[in-house]
């Protein structure tokens, strides 16, 4: 019996459901993609556009960045103190010489090339792009420029090339007040790229190291330009397309005087100690010295390890600014304003008077802390005090007051704090109280430290400028600046001053105490250093030690090492009636305050308030 056939029903209504099902699907599957396709063309083609030209001129358009000449420095008067000067390198491009060393050996001959530098050459010349320029030697000088010229035939693919380099006419004079400019090093540049600021950098070789030239490095070095050039793919240029020029930075004038500058680096002569000069009236800073000093110059193209360290170990200490980095103990040319407070404390007044036997001791104690003369000054006031610079009237009068009252009365003086001057080397010196010997050092504070403090001795540190600027706000009675450096700004269409920053004035109690001490600082300086002066001065002197001395003991500097001998220093301001200058001086283990720092104060005040007559009788 055959097999039955299998009969099989066809659903066409499901088969043609699931083929819908399935044909949508795959549609859906092409408009997605297609939107996807279309989505990513309109980014590329629209949104991203530009970004993508970018790109693309990159690959064949190259921006060269062109450096801006540094911006100058002048003087109150105009003069220049730090300038561009043009100088020379010659530059060998790689692939225009066929063989090198022999090319190199045979211009030795004509221009001196070091060992250093030719092996120094050969090291660069190893990562050199061979159609670059490399330098090959820098600084050429005007026989060696016109000796190559003459010969330049002989040398295919080598050339001189003329370029701007910072010069500082006056060498040393201006050093700690200028600062200087020096390569670029690796900290430079994180400090740059840190700011954002490495893309103005890309040409430039050179930036401010320290002094004016660092603090106002944002004015002076200017704005880069730039150059499109048109490359090919190995980054060869063919064209120049397009050429922006650099903006210079702009020139400023500072608020120095450089005669008076000269004068005070004649009269310090190479001897270890500085000299600041205010002009009270707004805290310009006339003249800034800090002696011995060195040539800036050095820097600029890099100096020597051996001369860097010849400076960096000797025992004079030439690269500190001792204007506003050497600390010293002020001595007696604090008194006045020891003698102010104690009369705006009324732990004194104008008649208050101190029996001086030569010597002062704290009660119930055996100790005596000797006064400067032996045998002593007899009765004295305030006024004599300071003439005679008596240290017993002040071993009292410290004593009585305490050493946090002085603290606190110095600090708007500007004692223990940096004046806020515009470089950026400056201390702060040390203001000591009770609280600060205690952080510092973990001890009590001791009255035999507070007698100290009272004649300007012991823990007290001060710097040049702070002393200066003390001892303006004095002659000013109560008037403050903050002492700068900058005058005036130039760009291309004007000059414009510097605002003067003028800080809240010291009010005392009783204004009339001001005359009182600046009429004492009149009579010092009339019955000593200025008796013949024409014009009105005032002044204190002070002898600073530099180590102790046993109480019953002799200083005597003939047998002492010349680095432990005391200190000189000085203050003084002129004219009386109307200042319109102010001096601190410090000479370093000179001695005696009024016969060694004394005759350099007189000598610079002669300077600046004498000019005018003698260049109306010239």
């Amino acid at each position: 019996m055959a097999p039955k056939k299998r009969i099989t029903m066809h659903d066409h209504a499901a088969e043609a459901s699931l083929f819908k099902r399935r044909a949508l699907f795959t549609f859906a599957c092409v408009v997605i993609l297609l939107g996807i396709l279309l989505t990513n063309l309109y980014h590329l083609q629209i949104l991203s556009y530009t970004d993508y030209e970018t790109r693309s001129n990159d690959n064949r358009i190259r921006v060269v960045p062109v450096a801006p000449s540094r911006g100058l420095i002048f003087d109150r008067h105009g003069k220049l103190l730090a300038e561009n000067q043009p100088f020379f390198s010659l530059e060998l491009i790689p692939e225009k010489v066929k063989d090198v060393p022999a090319v190199l050996a045979e211009l030795s001959t004509l221009i001196p090339l070091s060992a250093d530098e030719q092996e120094d050459f050969q090291k660069s010349l190893k990562y050199h792009r061979r159609f670059k320029p490399l330098t090959l030697k820098n600084r050429l000088s005007e026989s060696e420029v016109a000796l190559f010229s003459v010969n330049r035939h002989r040398f295919p693919g080598i050339s001189v090339v003329a370029g701007l380099k910072r010069h500082y006419p006056y060498n040393g004079m201006m050093t700690h007040a200028l600062g200087y400019v020096g390569r670029i090093n690796d900290r430079d540049r994180a400090a740059l790229q840190r700011n954002d600021l490495w893309k103005n950098y890309a040409a430039t070789k050179y930036i401010g190291k320290q002094g004016i030239e660092k603090f106002y490095e944002n004015l002076l070095h200017g704005q880069p330009g730039h150059l499109e050039e048109e490359v090919n793919n190995r980054g060869r240029t063919i064209r120049t397309l397009k050429s922006v020029p650099p903006v210079p930075g702009q020139d400023i004038y500072l608020t120095l005087d450089l005669q008076l500058q000269e004068k005070a680096v004649e009269l310090l002569n190479g001897r270890r100690g500085s000299v600041v000069a205010i002009d009270p009236r707004d805290g310009g800073i006339l003249a800034m010295v800090s002696s011995p000093t060195y040539d800036p110059n050095l820097f600029v193209h890099g100096i020597s390890t051996k001369a860097y360290n010849e400076l960096l170990n000797s025992r004079s200490r030439p690269l500190i600014n001792r204007a506003t980095q050497g600390q010293y103990a002020p001595a007696s040319t604090v008194k006045p304003h020891i003698a102010l407070l104690g009369l705006e404390d009324k732990t004194i007044t104008e008649k208050t008077r101190v029996w001086d036997p030569g010597f002062w001791q704290i009660p119930g104690v055996e100790r005596k802390y000797r006064d400067w003369k032996r045998w002593g000054h007899g009765w004295v006031d305030v006024n004599s005090a300071l003439v005679g610079s008596c240290d017993t009237y002040f071993y009292e009068l410290a004593y009585k007051t305490g050493v946090d009252k002085i603290a606190n009365f110095m600090q708007p003086f500007g004692f223990g704090e940096r004046t806020g001057v515009d470089i950026f080397e400056e201390s702060a010196g040390i203001m000591p109280s009770k609280d600060w010997k205690r952080m510092r050092y973990n001890q009590p504070w001791y009255i035999g430290d507070t007698i100290s403090v009272g004649i300007g001795q012991g823990y007290w540190t001060t710097t040049p400028l702070q002393l200066a600027n003390a001892a303006a706000i004095m002659a000013n009675k109560g008037k403050r600046f903050v002492p700068h450096l900058l005058k005036s700004i130039k760009d291309s269409t004007a000059k414009i001053n510097s605002p003067v920053d003028e800080m809240a004035p010291i009010e005392l109690k009783d204004p009339k105490n001001w005359e009182i001490i600046n009429n004492a600082m009149r009579d010092t300086a009339h019955k000593k250093r200025f008796k013949d002066a024409t014009y009105t001065a005032a002044m204190k002197t002070g002898t600073a030690q530099v180590i102790n001395v046993a109480a019953d003991a002799k200083y005597d500097a003939d047998n002492i090492d010349e680095h432990l001998r005391d200190n000189a220093l000085v203050i003084a301001y002129a004219p009386f009636e109307n200042p319109k200058v102010v001096l601190a001086v410090v000479l370093e283990n000179a001695g005696w305050g009024g016969a060694n720092a004394g005759p350099v104060a007189r000598a610079l005040l002669d300077e600046y308030m004498l000019r005018d007559s003698w260049e109306s009788i010239q």
